[in-house]
């Protein structure tokens, strides 16, 4: 089984406007509400490659029940941690091709609510994946992931971690089964700049002698890398018009896992994921299968060295 962690969810209700203009009243051309959180993605992209998952999160108030109201439309297995705080709003407009974001904090969790997720994540069994995606509530600290990280390994699970800085470096002692930064993010982690690829697939090498089994790096235009301890992959980006700057991260991060989890062939893996990732680009909002299985036919990987 796949789980997915959203510890911090929203609805992300999305305003299309023709112009913004600030301290001004404008008027939408049309709106939507989406279910949002790196982990929701990944467990809605897992739905359309047929996969099953379980969403794990903290949900509550009005706003959470809107937002587990939004979640039965897709039609995913959840089990949520209940909690007194509200889950969260953000707001996404689009005007004049250009998307301005503005987040909210989300709910405080209680020592009994931590407590209850963490109990959650002792039913993993050997052979799960645990995926933790997203920034978190504001009253936790990044030892939240480590310590999932850690029950995860202690039930024979794997995990997979998608975050950046110390908190990613923290859980590679426990060998996380991918990761993936960015190309800017890998290179924030060794306070350095990349001239060419080869110093991207160092750079990911060091992930990997630290514990990581496998490096995702995406590099926008210049399409994605997949770094192993023996080799390294480069696919390309395909061409199409670029619609949605959101969830196509957490896409590539599903189609991985979840081939990876059927195949055990990580460059077929990588071919999925970086399928997934760029349909959900080509999308307004995730990819549905039919646009997945539509760009797969245009991603070459190439052994690099």
């Amino acid at each position: 089984m796949i789980y997915t962690l959203t510890a911090n969810p929203s609805i992300d209700y999305v305003l299309q406007l023709q112009q913004l203009n600030l301290g001004a009243v404008n008027r939408t051309s049309a709106d939507f509400k989406l279910p949002g959180g790196k982990g929701i993605n990944v467990s809605r992209i897992l739905q359309q490659l047929n996969m099953n998952s379980i969403a794990w999160g903290f949900v509550g108030g009005a706003t959470g029940k809107l937002f587990e109201s939004l979640l039965a439309q897709n039609e995913l297995s959840t089990d949520f941690v209940p909690v007194s705080g509200d889950t969260r709003i953000n707001v996404k407009v689009k005007a004049q091709e250009e998307e301005t974001e503005i987040n909210g904090q989300g709910p405080t969790i209680t020592p009994a609510e931590k407590a209850a997720l963490l109990k959650k994540v002792q039913q993993v069994h050997a052979g799960d994946v645990v995926v933790m995606a997203g920034s978190l509530p504001p009253n936790l600290d990044n030892d939240f992931y480590l310590d999932i990280a850690k029950i995860v390994i202690k039930q024979g699970g794997d995990f997979v971690i998608d975050t950046t800085g110390q908190a990613l470096l923290d859980t590679l002692p426990l060998h996380p089964l991918v990761i993936k930064p960015n190309h800017h993010e890998l290179a924030d982690l060794f306070h350095t700049t990349f001239n060419d690829t080869q110093s991207i697939i160092t750079a990911a090498r060091k992930l990997l002698q630290q514990g990581a089994q496998h490096a995702l790096v995406s590099m926008a235009g210049a399409g994605a890398l997949l770094v192993t301890t023996e080799h390294a992959y480069q696919c390309n980006a395909p061409k199409d018009v670029v619609k949605n700057s959101v969830g196509a991260g957490d896409s590539m991060i599903a189609g991985f896992v979840g081939t990876f989890m059927k195949t055990q062939d990580p460059i077929e893996s990588f071919h999925q994921g970086a399928a997934c990732g760029s349909a959900t680009a080509f999308s307004e909002d995730l990819a549905d299968s039919k646009k997945i299985k539509e760009v797969y036919q245009k991603i070459n990987i190439t052994k690099i060295q």
